[in-house]
């Protein structure tokens, strides 16, 4: 009866509030990157600033919620078994999806010659500069890590209502 107690204890109020900017950030990100391609030019470099602007916002806030989660207690969780390892191995993709694909998409920019212009307010130093051979290989790998990150994003979603729907064991409380 004690584990069922401490696995409704919510997450540190840090780590909530990172969990849902990042989520935010992506559910902006995601939607305007996929519009790029069909926007009209006037607007299409808006589109691009927006979406490198919070993806780039993403990436500095995943790596604060990575360091607050690798010094931090997390809440027990309840159970083990397959679906358990199911979930740590979502998350610890999500992670990672969450860390290559705003970083292969700040070196696709790069390397395509574009320099991040953040929110407009200023440039952001390029650690490769233009480097055209390399380009499509880091936009390769940022498109293919945002489809798996929505397939991931979906599993996540999938496991939060099972366990909000079926088990109603409390696991989406731990992150309101």
């Amino acid at each position: 009866m004690q584990t069922d107690r401490l696995s409704t204890i919510p997450y540190p109020a840090p780590m909530r509030a990172l969990h849902w900017i990042v989520a935010l950030g992506v559910l902006a990100t995601w939607p305007l990157g996929m519009m790029i391609k069909f926007t009209a030019e006037p607007f299409k470099l808006t589109f691009y600033m927006l979406h490198e602007s919070i993806g780039f916002l993403v990436l500095w806030v995943m790596l604060v919620r990575i360091g607050i989660r690798l010094t931090s207690e997390t809440p027990v969780s309840s159970g083990g078994g397959p679906l358990a390892a199911l979930a740590r191995l979502v998350h610890a993709l999500l992670y990672l999806m969450l860390v290559v694909m705003p970083v292969s998409g700040f070196l696709a920019t790069n390397a395509h010659g574009f320099p991040l212009s953040w929110f407009g307010l200023f440039t952001v130093w390029s650690p490769i500069g233009k480097l055209p051979t390399l380009a499509p290989t880091f936009s390769t790998i940022h498109t293919w890590s945002a489809w798996i990150l929505l397939a991931l994003f979906a599993l996540h979603i999938a496991g939060v209502l099972f366990h909000h729907l079926i088990k109603r064991d409390g696991t989406l409380h731990k992150m309101l």
